[in-house]
């Protein structure tokens, strides 16, 4: 029997894969047979650690560091990925929160704060997801295919109260993949995002040991009671990555646990 979910040798680019959600994306890609893997984040270190799984596993991985907020950065990490691995058939664009060094301001109303506060959420979530797909889609289109995926957040769906620029952002990147569906859909590829809630990522494991009781009463929300797993959203990505996904393309699929429900 043919697995349904097989790659078919493409060459992945992850951002932020050096933990979390976007190392296990990294780690079920690389046992799905991607025909490499490339381990983005801002810290070389941690992904040069997650290459290094990968590579144990008997997969194919090159570790790069890159800032996903800077276009030079990305136009540089890119290149050496195509020259390490090949072109890129498949992008995740997984890398959010605030960057390397989040504005401490950021907790303050946004109208009390001023742009460049701003563009700690901006830069990675929205600026981040435009630099990346402008370098993959030449490559795609030669390719005659290539499957983009976007990491957002229920907050772009939901709006939290409070986030309003993290929101903004991720409900912009979730505007932008629908276009790059209908403008690249006649090229075979296909752009989607996965919406995820509470997941058991490591800033979300502090907090959860640091205030338990807060993280049972933020749980109530959610219709499975347990935060995500890292292997709850790579299963998605895996899917939507896969030959299985040659006729889905614009669509935003939540995997939060029921936080929010969608049509």
């Amino acid at each position: 029997m043919s697995e349904i979910l097989d790659l078919a040798g493409r060459v992945a680019f992850i951002s932020g894969a050096g933990q979390g959600v976007g190392r296990q994306i990294a780690l079920h890609f690389a046992q799905h047979n991607a025909g490499g893997v490339a381990v983005n984040d801002y810290h070389l270190d941690r992904a040069e650690a997650v290459a290094e799984e990968i590579r144990a596993l008997g997969g194919k991985a090159y570790a790069v560091q890159a800032d996903v907020s800077d276009y030079e950065s990305v136009k540089a990490a890119h290149t050496k990925v195509v020259e390490n691995l090949g072109p890129v058939g498949v992008l995740v664009n997984n890398a959010g929160n605030a960057g390397a060094s989040p504005d401490p301001d950021l907790r303050k109303p946004f109208w009390e704060t001023n742009p460049s506060v701003w563009q700690s959420y901006i830069g990675v979530n929205f600026d981040g997801v435009l630099n990346c797909t402008s370098q993959v889609i030449p490559g795609m289109i030669e390719a005659d295919g290539g499957r983009i995926i976007t990491i957002i957040s229920d907050a772009g769906r939901w709006g939290d109260a409070g986030m309003a620029m993290y929101a903004g952002a991720k409900a912009g990147a979730a505007g932008f993949m629908r276009s790059v569906a209908r403008t690249l859909g006649r090229h075979n590829i296909t752009a989607n995002c996965i919406a995820i809630a509470a997941t058991a990522t490591p800033p979300i494991l502090a907090r959860m040991e640091s205030n338990p009781e807060g993280m049972k009463r933020a749980l109530k929300n959610y219709i499975i009671r347990r935060p995500g797993k890292p292997s709850d959203i790579a299963n998605m990505a895996l899917f939507l990555a896969s030959d299985s996904n040659s006729w889905i393309t614009g669509q935003t699929y939540p995997v939060n646990g029921g936080f929010t429900l969608a049509l």
